[in-house]
């Protein structure tokens, strides 16, 4: 018979025998310090929470004559029951969320916590809705819990340490996909800076080509030729202005230096129509998140401020764990489905950081609410409720 089996099987017997009940706490300890070798080897056959607890329930029962035994262990604060005789038929095993809760339950007849130098370990109950609860019941539960305490001590943090295990691969897990998340709003950023760079430069470059073509054929006339210089000239101004118009858009050095609040007054300030800006983030956030926030609204005010018109409100918050962007837009000149559209890029890149853009049709013209949270790693659980 193998050493594990043989040392479960000493356990039950001597558990089963009343009349040694006092001996019960030095058997089960010197029957611990036997296990306890065994659980440093690799790769046991079973564990000894597989073996000896279901064990230490049916001894109970049997002792007590209770209609079920039941050896709750203490993981964090809550209670799980490990082991009980007759065995439970629910797939999940029952949990309490204390003692406290425990103890308040119908049914129980006695309930006695076992303690690791005032630490809670286990809980060991029995139900016995038909007969008294004994002294002598009281007793032997008494010592079973302590002469167990050692043993399921090691049980207990072994499943705590099981516990530690999924909590690590489930964090994993969320930062791949916070990973995954942050790799996708590069990837948008990378298509809306092609786009700008494209609508910014292939006509002009066209154009400009064409001057300098010009100006070479007419090398022979310096008059032609400088009447085409001049005007290549004034297509590489406007050129460069566009690009830094687009950098500032990209990177703008207020933004950085700053923060969103004052690189919106900035942009702004070129609009055609007149903005009113109120609200501020307070303490600074992330890059990510200032810059995300930015662009959006950026966008938005590109897009409404683009013709002369009454004023469009913005408003700045950070509460909450978000920062959002509120727009208010009394007649506008698009309808919300086109903003929504022409704001894809912007909006996919708010949900790679965990936010989004709430757009409807109202009464009151354009609405327009924009929200990410104000940390990245709240990617990890999720974020705040929005």
């Amino acid at each position: 018979m193998p050493r594990r089996a043989a040392v479960v099987l000493v356990v039950y017997l001597l558990l089963s025998l009343a009349t040694f009940a006092r001996w019960v706490p030095f058997a089960v300890a010197a029957v611990a310090v036997a296990v306890l070798p065994a659980l440093a080897r690799p790769a046991p056959a079973r564990r000894p929470r597989d073996a000896a607890l279901p064990g230490l329930a049916r001894d109970l029962a049997e002792g007590t004559k209770a209609r079920r035994a039941t050896i709750w262990l203490a993981v964090g604060e809550k209670l799980v029951a490990t082991a009980s005789h007759p065995p439970s038929d629910v797939d999940r095993p029952d949990t309490a969320e204390n003692l406290a809760v425990l103890l308040a339950r119908p049914g129980l007849g006695h309930v006695v916590p076992v303690l690791d130098r005032a630490a809670l370990r286990a809980v060991l109950s029995i139900e016995k809705p038909e007969l008294p609860v004994t002294p002598a019941d009281r007793v032997l539960m008494q010592d079973v819990a302590t002469g167990a305490a050692l043993l399921l001590r090691t049980v207990a943090l072994n499943a705590e340490l099981a516990d530690r295990v999924r909590d690590a691969d489930r964090l994993a897990a969320e930062l791949d996909t916070s990973r995954k998340c942050l790799a996708e709003a590069r990837r948008t950023e990378r298509r809306r800076l092609l786009g700008e760079l494209t609508r910014a430069t292939s006509g002009r470059l066209v154009t400009l080509r064409g001057h300098v073509t010009a100006a070479r054929d007419g090398l022979g006339d310096s008059r032609t030729a400088g009447t085409a210089l001049a005007t290549a000239r004034t297509e590489v101004d406007e050129l460069l202005d566009r690009f830094r118009v687009i950098a500032r858009g990209v990177y703008p050095a207020v933004l950085r230096g700053q923060g969103p609040g004052p690189a919106l007054a900035e942009m702004i300030a070129d609009l055609p129509r007149p903005v009113l800006l109120t609200g501020d983030l307070g303490l600074r956030v992330a890059w990510e998140i200032e810059s995300a926030a930015y662009q959006v609204t950026s966008a938005v005010l590109n897009l409404l401020g683009a013709k002369p018109g009454p004023g469009i409100e913005v408003r700045l918050t950070h509460e909450d764990g978000r920062v959002r962007v509120l727009v208010h837009d009394p007649a506008p000149s698009v309808t919300a489905p086109h903003v929504r559209d022409v704001l894809v890029d912007d909006i996919e890149r708010l949900v790679a950081l965990g936010g989004d853009v709430d757009c409807p049709d109202t009464e009151d013209g354009l609405r327009l609410t924009a929200w990410l949270p104000d940390r990245l790693d709240a990617l990890l659980d999720g974020g705040p409720a929005a």
